[in-house]
């Protein structure tokens, strides 16, 4: 039996192809609506900062135009790396059909993502402006959420002082030794790159000192990253404990679009509401009518601030009256105490009178007013067993608390149907931009350290996010209303 003729793979040989640009994505690929997209935006405070010209000369730039398409378009594949976006540019067809087949350098990439703070900042107001322009953004709705995503940091990075000023002594010294940069001959690139790491690495350290500076007064033995200082050990949603950066964001419910993103070393978001909503006045131009947030954002001080705001607030209070039992111990729960007004005491089911013991203030702002019966009563009342069995040398207590006028107003509102109804719209809205984020574009874990970087990372993350959904209900208006 003679053997079969087949078609031999050559891979020595070398070829010369002709490339048709344009042909390599097809016309309704995600590349060209974000290069179209980005061409209809305000990128005149990019151009500014461009130093050459034609009367001036100097090396071309690259197009802003070009460099926002390219991250944008990396992120929502998926992609935070400068470096593999600058390999991705010489094979994928679609950074291939973004930049003309042209090499784009990593350096270029990554200096251009953080450099830009406040022209991105701008540029992300100025597409919320477009998309409100198009109905798209009402605000008479917005969601309010935060969510922890790791930081660059190990756990295992973080130092007390002690350790951290015996690495920093260690670091000066290096940096001493490499003598002065004029009195020696020019150094060679790689003795230029370990030169500009110790000198970061020092740097570094003095920042974790001064990070432990502004947690001492809350946290005596407190620790910090000699990597990234500014993150901070937080509980994540799984139960444990790792390096992660609070990031806060706020989505109008009528599109789910991002209207406000700040990342915090915040470990929780108890304080995280008002001062989102007057971002969002200072950005958008107005308030939104309403607000919605979970238990973790629902405090005294929250519901005021709403109130004073005059933005209406919708959230949830976690279980449990205002009135609760402290002890942990009692069978009787507080409900079954009835408070006299006029003497300011309890009457519990023995008829013994629990007086006022002194009052304590909750982290959340709400004061505690302990009330506590006399030991003597209690041990020898017949009750005790259905009562605070286990208490030796304390009579029974309980908690009072005193809530303000915006408080009392806002319990009554959460305690109506049509309140319900309209919390539960929250995580439809604000949880879907978590997964999108997280899943679709990857970012579960920065690809930058330090808090100003962070929060660029997240501005182009947002911004990416806004602007695929707006292609996404472009194209379904164009279906809906074909010409």
């Amino acid at each position: 039996m003679s053997e079969p003729l087949l078609r031999r793979i050559n891979r020595e040989q070398m070829l010369w192809r002709a490339v048709d640009v344009e042909q390599l994505i097809g016309e309704d690929h995600a590349a060209r609506a974000i290069w179209e997209l980005v061409g209809r935006l305000d990128l005149d405070s990019f151009y500014a900062r461009i130093g050459c010209s034609e009367e001036e000369g100097g090396r071309p730039a690259y197009d802003p135009r070009l460099l926002i398409s390219v991250w944008i378009y990396a992120y929502s594949q998926g992609i935070g790396s400068a470096r593999e976006v600058a390999r991705r540019c010489e094979w994928e067809p679609a950074l291939q059909w973004l930049t003309g087949c042209e090499a784009v350098n990593y350096h270029t990439l990554s200096s251009f993502r953080v450099e830009y703070r406040a022209e991105l900042d701008e540029l992300f107001t100025h597409v919320l402006g477009l998309m409100s322009a198009e109905g798209l953004i009402t605000l008479e709705q917005v969601v309010q959420d935060g969510t922890k995503i790791k930081a660059q940091a190990a756990s295992d990075s973080f130092q007390g002082e002690a350790k951290i000023g015996e690495h920093l002594e260690r670091a000066r010294k290096r940096v001493r030794e490499m003598g002065e940069p004029d009195q020696e001959p020019k150094p060679s690139r790689v003795e230029q790159a370990q030169r500009r790491a110790r000198r970061e690495r020092q740097q570094r350290l003095e920042q974790g000192l001064e990070e432990l500076q502004k947690l001492r007064p809350s946290k005596p033995r407190a620790r910090v990253s000699v990597s990234e200082p500014e993150a901070r050990r937080m509980r994540q949603s799984d139960g444990g404990i790792a390096p992660n950066y609070n990031v806060q964001i706020a989505a109008d419910a009528a599109q789910s679009l991002i209207v406000d993103v700040k990342v915090t070393q915040a470990p929780n978001d108890s304080e995280q509401l008002a001062p989102a909503v007057r971002r969002i006045v200072e950005r958008m131009g107005r308030k939104p009518r309403q607000m919605l947030a979970d238990a973790d954002f629902t405090n005294r001080r929250s519901v005021e601030a709403m109130a004073e705001l005059e933005v209406e607030y919708v959230g949830s209070l976690r279980k449990g009256g205002a009135e609760k039992d402290n002890t942990g111990t009692g069978r009787f729960t507080a409900a079954v105490f009835v408070y006299d007004p006029e003497h300011d005491h309890y009457v519990c089911p023995g008829d013994k009178h629990l007086r006022y013991a002194g009052r304590h203030k909750h982290k959340t702002g709400n004061f505690f007013y302990r009330y506590e019966a006399a030991v003597s009563e209690c041990q020898n009342c017949p009750l005790k067993p259905q009562c605070c069995p286990t208490n030796q040398h304390r009579g029974r207590g309980l908690l009072r608390t005193k809530e303000t006028a915006a408080m009392m107003a806002f319990r009554q509102k959460m305690a109506t149907p049509e309140a319900q109804t309209l919390y539960r719209r929250r995580s439809r809205v604000i949880e879907f931009c978590h997964a999108w984020i997280k899943s679709k574009l990857g970012l579960r874990q920065f690809h930058l350290r330090g808090l100003a970087k962070v929060q660029m990372e997240m501005l182009w993350a947002c911004l990416t996010y806004n602007l695929q959904q707006w292609i996404r209900l472009r194209r379904l208006q164009a279906a809906l209303n074909p010409a």
